[in-house]
């Protein structure tokens, strides 16, 4: 019994120091029937230099890392590659901003649940991690022009 316990205090030591990015304030809004897509945010800081590469969930069809950014006049949002990760500085995924995209979702997102993001990460030597992230769900945090252009953005 106590070999278990030194194993699984080992193995848990192990995963948290796998993890190369600080995550904090993850959520998502919640949707309503029929919506087929929502965003997801929080606040990233990269213990050492990296890039979010991608960027997976089981509750979507499609996830994707998003940008949103005036183009004459016009707020535009469209799917970007990847994302710098400085090391010791905070990068904001939020609404208006950079985000995750899940689109096509398989069921409703309801308010107080839990999703799970996976973020797709490279070091500069080109090392590849995966860290799963647990978003949140908010109900009520979009409001009107936002809540068009998400609910409707799957069909770019």
């Amino acid at each position: 019994m106590l070999k278990q316990l030194i194993a699984a205090v080992t193995l848990l030591t192990a995963v948290t120091a796998h993890a190369q990015v600080e995550v904090t304030d993850a959520w998502t809004r919640a949707t309503g029937p029929g919506q087929k897509a929502t965003g997801v945010f929080m606040n990233l800081t990269a213990k050492k230099a990296m890039r979010l590469v991608g960027v997976k969930s089981e509750v979507a069809g499609v996830t994707e890392l998003h940008e949103m950014k005036m183009d004459k006049d016009v707020m535009k949002m469209q799917a970007v590659k990847s994302l710098e990760l400085p090391a010791g500085k905070p990068v904001a995924l939020k609404p208006g901003g950079m985000h995750v995209m899940l689109m096509d979702l398989k069921a409703p997102v309801a308010d107080n649940a839990h999703v799970v993001i996976t973020l797709l990460l490279e070091d500069a030597a080109g090392v590849k991690t995966q860290q799963e992230v647990h978003a949140v769900a908010k109900k009520g945090a979009m409001g009107g022009k936002d809540k068009a252009e998400h609910g409707q953005h799957h069909n770019h």
